[in-house]
């Protein structure tokens, strides 16, 4: 564990769920990565980029449910602009999506 935050400051982080509708090659990216784009029902479309190509093909990616931090300031990734971060439990190099076990609507609060 790194360093203890308060309820306070865990609650200003925006997690939500949201559908992966399209998947990319990110051949710029410096590590083997997806560009995604999921539809966060209310809130839009987001893109992002994810390093999950160890695990995960695109065309099983695409309809799949995840949970990502939507709230956190854009970042510029080479010429792609990155709108939220999708949360996945790392083991080395394989990152496992965090995913509802039910689907839920779009853009559904994580707490």
């Amino acid at each position: 564990m790194n360093d203890i935050i308060t309820f306070e400051d865990f609650s200003k982080t925006d997690l939500r769920v949201g559908t992966i509708i399209e998947v990319n090659d990110f051949p710029e990216a410096r590590n083997p990565a997806y560009q995604l784009t999921i539809d966060f029902g209310d809130l839009g479309i987001k893109k992002t980029s994810a390093q999950i190509t160890t695990l995960y093909k695109k065309e099983d990616l695409l309809q799949k449910q995840i949970v990502a931090v939507v709230n956190f300031p854009k970042k510029q990734i080479g010429k792609f602009l990155s709108e939220c971060l999708v949360l996945g439990a790392v083991s080395g190099k394989d990152v496992i999506l965090l995913n509802p076990e039910y689907k839920v609507k779009n853009g559904s609060v994580v707490s």
